[in-house]
């Protein structure tokens, strides 16, 4: 195991690389992302496709492998219109300011330890900041800009719609995401994700801070917009949301692809905050070399392709929800429920830390465990009382409507109707 441990990364390994190393493994993580998107549209089709009984992509290449390329390069070509009453600045800036925050959100990514590349020690992580985690909560918010551009900038009523979806959405499921947060830096002691997968060595968060994980897979579709959450491409009420004015083109390609990248990198924090990262699962974690060499990477992108299996799963299964129910989940549940679970974490990190405040912490946590109690029962009772009420005015109507007369059961409109245009209607 002390080989194991000695090829952690820390914050004392980063910054240290030759010029040519850092962009070696900036050009390694852009063709991850690259020929991610790619083959990533082909496996969620490819997978979709399956769930519902039929073959999806089978004719660009073996097993429709080159579909996804085919549909790039013709995207790629397409006329590029420009609506009349577009600003083209922004108009064109939107899409840009969605693909470059994605991109920058996953430098933060450890794939592995400490390995030789080309001759040189270097971390399997292009870049690691005592703030990582908030740095990539920060590029969320950023691509959210994009979001929020493109919509205005269309002059779309459809367009400004999703885009205003989309910020509101943000918003609420951002605050949730980052609180879901707090109980991993408690455990872990940083914001560092090299740190917080260290962290992991003797047991993934995933056991030890389940609340918190639930939590942050909500969250995760809330942030990436993906189905059931996915409110700001809602084609039902919006045609296509805030992408409905970008023709099929490059531009909507990138659109798409900065989407992509937000999945991507939610599945790749959910692996590194929660799954251990790179670390491997037991029982091949009692190999010894399990950990060390280039292995990590292969257990890192395992738990990363599940991860996202999971996020089309859900996809082929639930429908999407309506805006307000989305809104009161983020802001009624997800919140409340992370600040109490916080406190409850937090007194059990004191008990930990400080055998002095042990009392203190017992005693602060209890009283927050009966407030929440106290709390959830009033608005429960509160909400029941809201629902009788509700319940008693519909009958109340269904009475008055049933006294009037009927024709077959139903209730007819009165007859003496009001003038239109000098013209009686009876």
């Amino acid at each position: 195991m002390a080989g194991v441990l000695a090829a952690d990364p820390t914050l004392a390994d980063f910054g240290k690389d030759p010029l040519w190393i850092i962009i070696v493994k900036a050009v390694m993580v852009f063709l991850f992302l690259g020929l991610g998107v790619v083959f990533g549209v082909w496996f969620e089709r490819k997978l979709i496709s399956r769930m519902q009984n039929r073959y999806g992509p089978n004719r660009a290449g073996k097993f429709g492998l080159l579909q996804s390329v085919a549909d790039a390069i013709k995207m790629g070509l397409k006329e590029d219109l420009f609506p009349r009453t577009v600003d083209r600045v922004l108009y064109l800036l939107a899409p840009v300011i969605m693909v470059v925050p994605a991109m920058l959100a996953f430098s933060i990514v450890p794939f592995g330890p400490v390995v030789s590349l080309f001759g040189v020690r270097t971390p399997l992580q292009l870049v690691d900041l005592p703030v990582a985690v908030l740095f990539m909560l920060a590029m969320g918010a950023v691509s959210v800009y994009g979001v929020v551009l493109a919509g205005w900038s269309s002059r779309s009523p459809y367009a400004l719609l999703g885009g205003l979806r989309s910020a509101a959405q943000v918003v609420s499921y951002e605050i949730a995401m980052g609180l879901s947060f707090v109980a991993v830096f408690l455990f872990a002691g940083t914001l560092s994700t090299s740190e917080i997968v260290k962290a992991q060595g003797e047991t993934w968060f995933v056991f030890l801070l389940i609340p918190s994980f639930l939590i942050y897979v909500i969250c995760m579709f809330g942030e990436a917009a993906r189905i059931p959450f996915d409110l700001p491409e809602g084609e039902g009420e919006l045609v296509g949301g805030f992408q409905t004015e970008y023709s099929s083109s490059l531009k909507f390609a990138l659109i798409m692809m900065g989407e992509y990248l937000h999945t991507f990198t939610a599945s790749a924090m959910a692996v590194t905050l929660f799954l251990g990262g790179w670390r491997a699962p037991i029982p091949i974690s009692w190999w010894e070399g399990a950990n060390q060499g280039y292995w990590p990477v292969l257990w890192f992108l395992i738990k990363f392709v599940l991860t996202f299996s999971f996020i089309i799963w859900v996809r082929a299964s639930l429908p999407r929800v309506r805006y307000d129910q989305l809104m009161s989940l983020g802001w009624k549940v997800l919140i409340p429920v992370n600040l109490a679970w916080i406190l409850l974490v937090a007194g059990v990190r004191s008990v930990m830390l400080n055998e002095e405040s042990r009392m203190i912490a017992l005693g602060v946590t209890g009283v927050v465990v009966i407030g929440a109690l106290a709390i959830w029962t009033r608005f429960d009772t509160v909400n029941q009382r809201r629902k009788e009420a509700q319940k008693a005015q519909a009958e109340a109507e269904f009475e008055e409507l049933s006294e009037e007369p009927a024709a077959g059961g139903f209730p007819v409109p009165p007859l003496d109707l009001p003038h239109y245009h000098g013209v009686s209607r009876p």
